[in-house]
């Protein structure tokens, strides 16, 4: 299985260090759960984290993709599942919402191009998503990844408050 991972510079004082460990907590489940017809009927899957330092108030989206990573060859895909995703993720740190709350409960607020495909979450202000698998299976996969980012960021952040860190170090001096 073809595996790609990308991190951009992140905002937020520990998420790059946190994304990837999130990542590596999550993805051996995500891999199995995708051998599984009634969850992907492909096995690909195109993930999605967004930076929760890098809101849609001061951040360009691009800017704002922490990590994205690929399960399996993309050159392999039947469909472009990178693409969707992005659009999953874009819809929900626009709005800071599920894109399947947003797309039940508030269709007034889409806007001409947005994506009807559903898979992208927020939680807690962290956005998360993915394409490649059933829609509520992708949903289901944004939801682990981004409570494993909150995870692993809290336990980072505690590790520095056990430092006496009172303060996030300034941004030339963060690892």
């Amino acid at each position: 299985m073809h595996t790609d991972t990308s991190l951009a510079p992140a905002g937020s004082w520990l998420a790059r260090q946190a994304a990837q460990a999130a990542l590596a907590r999550a993805l051996p489940a995500i891999q199995a759960q995708l051998q599984d017809p009634q969850v992907s009927g492909t096995g690909f899957l195109h993930i999605v984290l967004m930076d929760p330092g890098r809101p849609p108030a001061t951040s360009a989206f691009a800017q704002a993709i922490l990590l994205e990573h690929s399960v399996g060859d993309p050159a392999r895909w039947d469909a472009d599942y990178e693409q969707f995703a992005r659009a999953k993720a874009l819809l929900s740190w626009r709005h800071q919402m599920d894109g399947h709350v947003l797309q039940a409960r508030y269709p007034h607020r889409l806007q001409p191009g947005d994506t009807l495909l559903w898979g992208g979450v927020c939680l807690d202000g962290i956005v998360a998503a993915t394409s490649g698998a059933h829609p509520w299976y992708d949903e289901a996969f944004g939801l682990m990844l981004a409570g494993y980012l909150r995870a692993e960021v809290k336990r980072l952040a505690a590790g520095h408050g056990a430092e006496g860190l009172l303060f996030a170090p300034p941004a030339d001096a963060r690892p």
